[in-house]
This record gives structure tokens, sequence and C-alpha cells, in this order.
């Protein structure tokens, strides 16, 4: 693939009932339930997920070529934010808590984290990179 090539990745939202809703990928089928209430993520939780999600994936690969963790724990927090009657995320933060096994491969495993989440934040996470650099994003009613 070129440098500037694009792939399009596709999403359903439907409600289920009021406050819940359900996103399916459109290619693999895969679905998750969200929304406002006790025992939903919500889309703001959904989108710190997504941020952690990306990396781990990203850490995860690479580590477990050498050793699988004993711990792998991510946390994604951030501040929502309201300028002027407008939301946002600001000041979002992953914290990576990992152990690997005490033998040479563990080790090996642990001696690679700091370079991959530095390289997953930098070039590899797409949700973390289209946050920063900002993507634009077009409402329509289909009618």
């Amino acid at each position: 693939m070129s440098e500037n090539s694009r792939a399009l990745r596709e999403v359903n939202v439907q409600r289920t009932e009021s406050g819940k809703y359900i996103a399916t990928s459109v290619a693999s089928g895969a679905s998750i339930e969200f929304g406002q209430g006790e025992g939903l993520l919500s889309p703001v939780e959904l989108l710190l997920a997504a941020i952690a999600g990306c990396s781990s994936i990203d850490v995860d690969v690479a580590t477990t070529r050498r050793s699988e963790p004993e711990k792998f724990d991510v946390l994604a927090s951030g501040y929502k934010i309201s300028e002027d009657g407008a939301s946002r995320m600001d000041d979002i933060h992953l914290g990576f808590d990992l152990k690997f096994p005490d033998t040479e491969e563990g080790r090996k495993a642990a001696g690679m984290v700091e370079r991959i989440v530095k390289l997953s934040h930098e070039k590899y996470c797409t949700v973390s990179r289209t946050v920063e650099l900002g993507a634009s994003v077009v409402s329509e009613v289909i009618k």
C-alpha cells in the first residue's frame, strides 16, 4: 500500500431502546452495546477505550512474541471540559501497567514496552493519532 492509501472503515449504530445503542462493524459483524445508564459504556468512555485498545494491541502483539504477560492493564483517563457550552476531552492519558515473568524472555518483553508504547503513540495507533491530528467530521440527515 502506498503512503497515501485509504481504507474505508464503517460501523452502523442502531437504537435498541431509550438511551441504549449497538454499534456493529459492517465488515466483521462484531458489536458492542453502549449508551447512557448503569452498566453501559458512554460514548466518551468508548473513545477512551478505543485509544487505550489501539495502543494495547500494538504493545501486546510486539511483546507477546517474546513472552506472555502476567499482568496487562491500561488505564485511559481524560477530562471532559465545557467551553462556551461545547464539550470536548482534554489531557487524555494512558497508563500502562505490565508485568512479565522473571525469565530471559520476560525481561526481553519488558524491555520493549517503553519503545513500543512510544512508537504506537507516534506512528501506529490510528485512533490516538486521529484525535491528536484532527479529522473532518460531516453529519448529514439521510432522506
